[in-house]
C-alpha cells in the first residue's frame, strides 16, 4: 500500500555514518567526564562505582549520588550505544528500576515513573523542557523524538521534582544531556570523531551515526553529530511473527559549540533536529493483532509524522568564591501531523505545531546555612492547530473549527524557585525548598463543547510547592546512605486538558472542558544506599497521595461512533511502591546484579456516564518486574559478557478505562512473561569497539503492559563502533 507521504521529512534509507563529536573514546565502566544539568562540564573522575557517580539533575548541581536524598539512576552514553544498544531514549530505561515503558507504536514510546507518564513526569534536554502544553494524558510519542545515539548521559530522579522543574514533575524527571566538545589537556588545536552502526534482525532495524568533534582547550569548540535510523516491520515471537506495518524512518541532526571568554565564562549555542517519518498506530488499523483476545482497529491508515527542532543558547560564568551563575535563551519547534483513512477511505488529517520560547536564569550560591541553589524561568508557547476532513476521492470536504488543541493558542508557565542545602553536622543535611509556579491557557479557537460552535478561552491558575528531604551517612567513610523526605507535586491544566478534541483511548474521543483546577500530589519516601569494596545496592519505598486528579468521565454521548469523554477534577487516590537494585562482585571478573519493582495504587473512577465513581487501580500500574544477571569483564583489553533475564508478572489489576482499552489491552489483563538475553563485547585499543547481543533467546510472544504491539521475538543486535 503506498502510504501519503505527509510532511516534508527527509528519507533517511540507506544513510548510515557522517559526522560528529568526541576526540578521546569514553571508558564503557566508568565516564572520564561529567556534566551538570544543563550538558556543561563539571568534574573529572576516576574509574569509580556505579552508585558513586555525580548526579546533576536531583539538585540542579554535580553531587555524588550517594550524598542525594533521592532514587536516581544515571546511564551513560557507552552504556546505551555499546551495551544496551538502545533505538530511543524510552528503550534506554527498559531495565531501570520501577520504569514501565509503553510503546503505542515502535517510534513512540513513554516510560512510566512511579505509576505516572506523559504530562505528569518531565523530559528535559540539556536540561531545557521537553514538554509543552499540548502533551495529553497517559502514553504520548514525544520522548522518541530525542537521539538516544547523541546521549552523553541520561540522567533519571525518581519522584516529584516540583520545586526545581515545576508542573508535570509528579512521577520523575529524566534530562537527557546531549554531546558536548571533547577537550584534551594539551595545547593547540585538536580533532577526532566517531562512526557507528548498528542492526536489529527481528526490527529489521539499521542505525548509523556519524561525528566530529574540535577544541582547544580553554578557547572553543564544536561538536557535530548526524544519526540515521530505518526499521522494518517488526517480527514478534513464535505465535505473532510479522506485525504489518510497523516499521518507520528517523534521522536526527545535532551541534553545539563552545567559547570560552576567560576560563570562568563560557558561551554556549546549541541546535538539535529530528525528523520521524510514517509512525503507524497499527492496533487503531486492520492490521493489529488479536493475540489474547485483542480487537483490531477499523482504520486503514493511522500515521504520525513528528519533527522536532531545538536552539538555545546558554552563557555560565563562576565567580573566585565559588557563585555559578547561568543564562538561557531557548526556542524549541515540535510539530506533528496526523493522518488518518477510515475503512471508508475517507481521511482525516491533522496538524499541531507548537513553538516554545524559554527563558531562564539560575544561581548557586553559598547561603549562611548552606548551599543555595535558585532560580526563574518562563516558557511560553505558540500553538497552532488543524482538522481536515476528505472524501474518498481526496477532496477536502470540510476543517474544523480547531484541530486535537486549541487552535491560535498561548500558554505560559512562569516558575521562581529556591533550595537550601544545610549540613547538619558532618553526617547530616537536610534540603530544603520551594517553588511559586503561575500558568495561563490562552486559547483563540476552540469548538465548544455544549454548542459546537467556535469560542475562546482564558484562564490562569497559581501554586506554591515545598519540598524537605533528610539526608543521614552512618559511616564515617560515607558508604551508606539512608534518606527520607516528603516533596509536594502539581500539575497544572495545560492546553490538552482544558481544550482536547481528539481520539483518547480505544473508541472514545475527547472533548473540551474549561473548568479545571491544578492536580495537588504529596509523597513520602524512605530510602537507603551503600557502595562497598565488592558490593554496592539500594532500595526505596514511596507512598503518594492524590488529589484533585483530572480524569476523563463518559459523558453518555456518542460523536462519529466514538464514546465522548470529557474531564474533571474527580479523583482521588493514592499509590505506593518499592524499588530494589543490587551488584556483588563474585571476584576473577565476574559480578553478580539484579533488580526489583512493585506498584500498588488506586483512585476514583467513573465507568459509567453517571457521576458515580468507583475506587479501582489506577490506570496501567507496574506489574512486579525483576532482573537477575551475571556479568564477567576480562578486563584488558576490554572484554565483556553477560547472561540476563527479564520477568515480569500478569497485570490483571486494571482500571475501568484500562478495561475498555480493547485494542492494546486482552480481557482479563496483560500475560507475565519471562526473556533470556545475552550480551558480549570488546574493545580494542580504545578505539573500535564491537557488540553482540542475542534478545529473547526463548522467543517469547509479550507486549510490555497498554502498548500497541508486541515486543521483537529472537533478535540478534550487531554493534560497531569507531573512534578517532
Amino acid at each position: 500500500m503506498n502510504r501519503p507521504r505527509i510532511s516534508k521529512a527527509r528519507s533517511t534509507r540507506g544513510v548510515f555514518c557522517t559526522l560528529c563529536l568526541a576526540l578521546d573514546p569514553l571508558s564503557v565502566r566508568a565516564q572520564s567526564i561529567f556534566t551538570n544539568a544543563f550538558g556543561e562540564t563539571v568534574a573529572a573522575t576516576k574509574e569509580i562505582p556505579r552508585l558513586d557517580e555525580v548526579i546533576v539533575t536531583a539538585t540542579r548541581r554535580g553531587q555524588r549520588q550517594l550524598d542525594l536524598p533521592f532514587a536516581t539512576k544515571p546511564i551513560a552514553g557507552p552504556t546505551l550505544r555499546r551495551e544496551q544498544m538502545a533505538a530511543s531514549v524510552p528503550e534506554a530505561l527498559l531495565e531501570t528500576p520501577g520504569v514501565l515503558v509503553q510503546q503505542t507504536a515502535r517510534g513512540q514510546g513513554s516510560p512510566y515513573l512511579r505509576g505516572f507518564t506523559g504530562f505528569r513526569t518531565v523530559a528535559l534536554v540539556d536540561g531545557i523542557r521537553l514538554n509543552n502544553s499540548t502533551f495529553r494524558e497517559g502514553p504520548n510519542q514525544y520522548w522518541s523524538t530525542v537521539d538516544a545515539l547523541a546521549a552523553d548521559r541520561l540522567e533519571v530522579v525518581k519522584g516529584p521534582s516540583s520545586v526545581l522543574y515545576g508542573s508535570d514533575a509528579v512521577g520523575g524527571t529524566v534530562n537527557a544531556l546531549l554531546r558536548a566538545p571533547s577537550y584534551r589537556a594539551s595545547d593547540g588545536a585538536n580533532w577526532g570523531g566517531a562512526a557507528y552502526y548498528r542492526f536489529g534482525s527481528a526490527e529489521r532495524a539499521h542505525l548509523g551515526r556519524g561525528e566530529i568533534n574540535a577544541s582547544e582547550r580553554e578557547q572553543w569548540g564544536f561538536a557535530l553529530g548526524l544519526t540515521a535510523k530505518t526499521f522494518g516491520d517488526v517480527q514478534g515471537g513464535d505465535a505473532v511473527g510479522r506485525q504489518p506495518h510497523t516499521g518507520y524512518e528517523q534521522w536526527d541532526a545535532d551541534f553545539k559549540a563552545e567559547y570560552f571568554f576567560n576560563p570562568r565564562t563560557k558561551l554556549t549555542f546549541a541546535y538539535q533536529r529530528t525528523e520521524q517519518d510514517d509512525v503507524e498506530r497499527t492496533h487503531r488499523t486492520s492490521y493489529g493483532l488479536t493475540w489474547e483476545g485483542l480487537l483490531r482497529g477499523t482504520d486503514r491508515q493511522h500515521l504520525f509524522d513528528q519533527t522536532r527542532q531545538l536552539t538555545y543558547a546558554r552563557l555560565t560564568h563562576e565567580t573566585e568564591r565559588g557563585d555559578e551563575f547561568t543564562a538561557t535563551a531557548s526556542w524549541h519547534l515540535q510539530d506533528e501531523q496526523q493522518f488518518v483513512e477510515r475503512g471508508n477511505r475517507t481521511q482525516q488529517r491533522n496538524t499541531v505545531d507548537v513553538d516554545t520560547l524559554g527563558l531562564s536564569l539560575q544561581g548557586v550560591s553559598p547561603s549562611p546555612l548552606g548551599r543555595w541553589t535558585y532560580g526563574v524561568e518562563h516558557y511560553r508557547d505558540f500553538v497552532d492547530s488543524s482538522q481536515r476532513e476528505f472524501n474518498a476521492l481526496g477532496v477536502q470536504t470540510s476543517q474544523a473549527t480547531q484541530g486535537p488543541v486549541a487552535d491560535n493558542a498561548n500558554y505560559d508557565l512562569f516558575g521562581l524557585y529556591a533550595q537550601d542545602e544545610i549540613p547538619l553536622g558532618e553526617q547530616v543535611s537536610f534540603t530544603l525548598g520551594g517553588r511559586f509556579t503561575w500558568a495561563q491557557a490562552d486559547a483563540g479557537r476552540l469548538r465548544d463543547p455544549a454548542t459546537g460552535a467556535a469560542t475562546s478561552f482564558r484562564e490562569d491558575w497559581s501554586s506554591l510547592v515545598g519540598s524537605g528531604r533528610l539526608l543521614w551517612h552512618p559511616d564515617a567513610a560515607k558508604r551508606w546512605s539512608l534518606y527520607t523526605g516528603v516533596s509536594q507535586g502539581f500539575r497544572a491544566p495545560n492546553l490538552s486538558d482544558l481544550t482536547r478534541f481528539d481520539i483518547a483511548r480505544s473508541g472514545e474521543l475527547e472533548t473540551a472542558a474549561l473548568n479545571l483546577e491544578p492536580e495537588k500530589f504529596l509523597t513520602g519516601e524512605v530510602g537507603a544506599q551503600t557502595v562497598q569494596q565488592n558490593w554496592e545496592a539500594g532500595a526505596a519505598y514511596y507512598h503518594t497521595f492524590i488529589d484533585d486528579l483530572i480524569v476523563r468521565t463518559p459523558t453518555g454521548a456518542i460523536i462519529g461512533g466514538a464514546r465522548e469523554v470529557t474531564k474533571r477534577n474527580a479523583s482521588q487516590g493514592w499509590l505506593h511502591g518499592v524499588e530494589l537494585s543490587a551488584r556483588v562482585r563474585l571476584g576473577d571478573g565476574l559480578t553478580l546484579f539484579g533488580s526489583g519493582a512493585w506498584q500498588e495504587g488506586e483512585a476514583d473512577a467513573f465507568p459509567t456516564s453517571t457521576t458515580a465513581s468507583v475506587r479501582a487501580p489506577m490506570t496501567r500500574m507496574h506489574p512486579l518486574t525483576g532482573l537477575a544477571g551475571l556479568r564477567w569483564e576480562a578486563g584488558r583489553p576490554g572484554f565483556f559478557a553477560e547472561v540476563f533475564g527479564l520477568l515480569t508478572a500478569k497485570q490483571d489489576r486494571l482500571s475501568p478505562d484500562d478495561q475498555r482499552d480493547t485494542q492494546r489491552i486482552p480481557p482479563g489483563g496483560t500475560p507475565g512473561w519471562a526473556t533470556l538475553n545475552f550480551r558480549t563485547g570488546y574493545d580494542w585499543k580504545g578505539k573500535y569497539f564491537v557488540t553482540a547481543a542475542l534478545e529473547n533467546l526463548l522467543n517469547e510472544d509479550y507486549r510490555t503492559h497498554g502498548s500497541g504491539y508486541n515486543q521483537p521475538g529472537r533478535n540478534l543486535k550487531l554493534g560497531m563502533e569507531y573512534r578517532f
